[in-house]
């Protein structure tokens, strides 16, 4: 028998690229079916389809169809095949079925019949009965069952074709190696490596882009690195035969194209680790360069001239890795450094989740479909020329009625008569209440009452008065005002230009009336400072006495949130869902102060809230981070910062944990430590509560229990009147550094929070 009748199977979308790469390697008769791929060819040209397809799942040799409409039929067409011509009596097998009829319900019956056809036909013969081997049988048999006709076949393959040899430990969530292949070649590499452009993969992962291009760049066949094959127990197999295609195969490996590049980063170190570790067993360091670099880093290589590329990259997908809300900033962020690094460049972007490939911003050309296991996957191909605009993002603010629209919510006020409360994480915000418009006149509201216009000139009087300070620095979140004048008892934060007014809750002696009054003055003065059109919206605050777990939650359902920036940072902040906005701007100095201190440590921040001090941490270059915090929001918060600076969670972990706890069970050490504890806590997650001033002595001792010997922790918590323990001052040098963190815009207000430098006592 000299022709033999195959099928390549390949994933969903792959067909019309195995087709012509089948034709390539001789193969006759070549047809695209809903299954794969048929062909006709000698057994060479089998071999040639095992060792050299891309993007073939197996190679199947067909023996033979019928009909079968029941079980018993299926038994008798298994049975009539001469299995002694292809398996040994004492080998094993083993049967692969896929199908069902109203005989057969389920593919373990099916197998199972299957199975008794082929050892009775050796029974049959007199012949010693083979058994089944599930792991490394000497023939594995592929019959399928559809709609009454019966397909066997003998695996040629054995283990899928996109398990090229080269990898022991692919990581989490991998790219299937002939999916890769695929992703390249409707990206158009073949004819980049050509023309000797560079590729970049900026989150490789494992590294299965990186290896499929250069293996393409260098027409290294896929299967040269399999130790086994699905042949290799068939009797038809021709050692010699094989051994000579192999050898073929290894001569006509060549050098990649003058000029190619193949560059790989990853924020995750273990990641980039697999990569080397696989590149180094296909001997391609020379073509591929695999670095630890996270997406923010992310710029064209500069030693060379380089007009022209390819930028490729999977992503993490929502149902991957991540949550969708973090993928989407991630993926704003790839978009951006696309535009902005890689001008005249060509990028291919592959994802499960359509809104996330319009959340990179770019306009795509072209677009394909594929088929990652049961997942459905798309490829977006972008050319990043400078018509190519990045569009803007959505607007975090939605459309306000005409007129003054103004949300005032109430929560719980911790001060003393007479005193103003601190906005701080025991304090929640609610009811919702609006005013109608004063008069316009030209651009400016008229017709303000005396408190009002008092209110506005004091705004103004700061805003000179921070305006060198602000220019200087390069601050855009800060407090403008910070109840400056007693009977006006609010702060007013500037996020990025937008105000945000929080009310302290007032004397017991003002009454409700003159206290929203007041507090409505407080908003007009605001817009009349700021400049602000009546429609713009102002996030307002307001304060009512709860008790128990009912002050803490959330308040409303707007889900918007504005991007700011903080040093080197990009910070998610909601004006209005949450007690607090996601950044509590009192801990600026000290979160630039983590920055610079950050590099190369491994950083821990405990109540990490938003972890803002984390993405700096990160953005300056500590090698990880560990971020713990009890609430499952402000940990999903956090991965969207991560994601929005272009970080990696597998470099910056998110615990969701009880702090006392995981530190007690914490067994590795940190260099610098951020501890920032609210003042008290009585989450329903646990059934203890937590004062900061009652369990300090405790929380401290467990954190530097976790600190290195050289390392710092700093310790912060805006609780009024806080006196640090001695028995803390005792066992650890500590040093107050609390007028060191206290920024100008809370010059004040210098008990906003308390900060000690906190170190091991030397010798240790």
């Amino acid at each position: 028998m000299s022709d033999f009748k195959f099928l390549a199977t390949c994933p969903k979308g792959l067909g019309s690229l195995l087709k012509p790469e089948l034709e390539a390697l001789g193969a006759g008769n070549v047809r695209e079916t809903i299954t794969g791929v048929t062909f006709e060819g000698d057994r060479a040209t089998g071999y040639r389809a095992c060792l050299h397809s891309r993007f073939a799942n197996r190679v199947l040799l067909q023996l033979s169809e019928f009909a079968a409409a029941s079980a018993d039929d299926l038994y008798q067409g298994i049975l009539r095949l001469p299995w002694h011509e292809h398996l040994r009596s004492s080998g094993t097998l083993v049967v692969d079925f896929s199908g069902r009829s109203n005989d057969i319900r389920n593919t373990q019956f099916g197998a199972q019949r299957c199975k008794d056809g082929v050892v009775d036909q050796f029974r049959s013969r007199g012949l010693e009965r083979p058994s089944v081997d599930t792991k490394q049988p000497d023939l594995r048999i592929n019959v399928r069952l559809y709609k009454g006709k019966v397909t066997v076949a003998i695996d040629l393959s054995g283990s899928s074709l996109h398990r090229r040899g080269y990898r022991t430990d692919p990581g989490k969530a991998p790219l299937k190696e002939n999916l890769a292949a695929a992703v390249l070649a409707r990206a158009g590499w073949p004819a980049a490596f050509a023309k000797g452009w560079p590729l970049i993969d900026p989150m490789c992962g494992a590294g299965t882009l990186l290896i499929e291009a250069a293996m393409m760049a260098t027409n290294h066949a896929p299967g040269l690195g399999r130790e086994s094959w699905g042949f290799d127990g068939w009797l038809g197999h021709n050692p010699a035969q094989w051994r000579a295609i192999v050898e073929e195969a290894r001569a006509q490996v060549v050098e990649a194209p003058e000029g190619v590049e193949i560059r790989g980063y990853d924020g995750d170190i273990r990641a980039v680790r697999r990569a080397e570790a696989a590149v180094a067993e296909l001997g391609l360091e020379q073509l591929i360069r695999v670095r630890p670099k996270a997406l923010n880093e992310l710029s064209r290589p500069s030693h060379r001239p380089m007009p022209d590329g390819l930028v490729i990259c999977n992503p993490p997908w929502g149902e991957r890795l991540g949550t969708t809300d973090a993928m989407r900033h991630l993926y704003r962020q790839l978009g951006e450094k696309l535009h902005g690094e890689f001008q005249g460049w060509h990028a291919a972007i592959l994802t499960s989740n359509p809104e996330l490939g319009r959340a990179v911003g770019l306009r795509s050309h072209k677009q394909y479909g594929f088929n990652n296991g049961a997942l459905d996957i798309q490829l977006l191909l972008f050319d990043l020329s400078p018509d190519n605009h990045l569009s803007r993002e959505i607007s975090p603010t939605a459309t306000q009625p005409k007129g003054l629209s103004v949300e005032v919510a109430s929560g719980v006020g911790l001060a003393e008569s007479g005193a103003a409360a601190p906005v701080s994480s025991a304090n929640i915000w609610g009811e919702v209440k609006s005013a109608e418009p004063p008069q316009e006149q030209g651009s400016q509201i008229s017709a303000l009452s005396p408190g009002a216009q008092m209110f506005a000139n004091r705004l103004k009087k700061n805003q000179r008065r921070l305006k060198n300070w602000l220019k200087r620095s390069g601050t855009t979140c800060y407090r403008l005002y910070d109840a400056d004048m007693p009977e006006y008892a609010v702060a007013v934060d500037i996020y990025e230009g937008q105000p945000h007014v929080a009310e302290y809750a007032p004397p017991k002696q003002v009454s409700e009336d003159d206290a929203t009054r007041r507090f409505e003055e407080c908003i007009l003065g605001t817009r009349v400072a700021l400049g602000l059109p009546p429609t713009a919206t102002v996030a307002t605050k307001r304060r009512q006495r709860q008790r128990g777990r009912e002050q803490y939650g959330k308040f409303g359902e707007r889900k918007e949130r504005i991007t700011v920036r903080e040093g080197a940072a990009r910070l998610l902040v909601n004006l209005h869902d949450y007690l607090d906005t996601g950044l509590f701007l009192d801990h600026r100095p000290l979160r630039l102060r983590l920055a610079e201190e950050a590099k190369g440590k491994h950083f821990l921040n405990l109540f990490c809230y938003t972890g803002a001090a984390s993405v700096h941490a990160a953005l300056a270059g500590a090698t990880t981070s560990t971020s713990v915090d009890l609430s499952n929001t402000y940990l999903n918060w956090y991965r969207e910062n991560l994601a929005l600076n272009g970080l990696s969670e597998r470099q910056h972990r998110a615990v969701k944990s009880d702090v006392m706890e995981w530190l007690t069970e914490c067994d590795r050490k940190f260099d610098l430590i951020m501890l920032d504890p609210p003042s008290f806590s009585n989450s329903k997650s646990t059934e203890t509560s937590f004062d900061v001033a009652r369990d300090q002595v405790r929380l401290v001792e467990l954190a530097m229990a976790a600190l290195e010997p050289g390392g710092v922790l700093y310790f912060s918590n805006n609780r009024r009147g806080f006196r640090l323990a001695d028995e803390l001052t005792t066992s650890f040098q500590v040093e107050n550094i609390t007028p060191e963190t206290i920024p100008e815009d809370y010059a004040r207000s210098p008990g906003i929070h308390q900060c000690w430098r906190i170190k091991h006592p030397h010798g240790r």
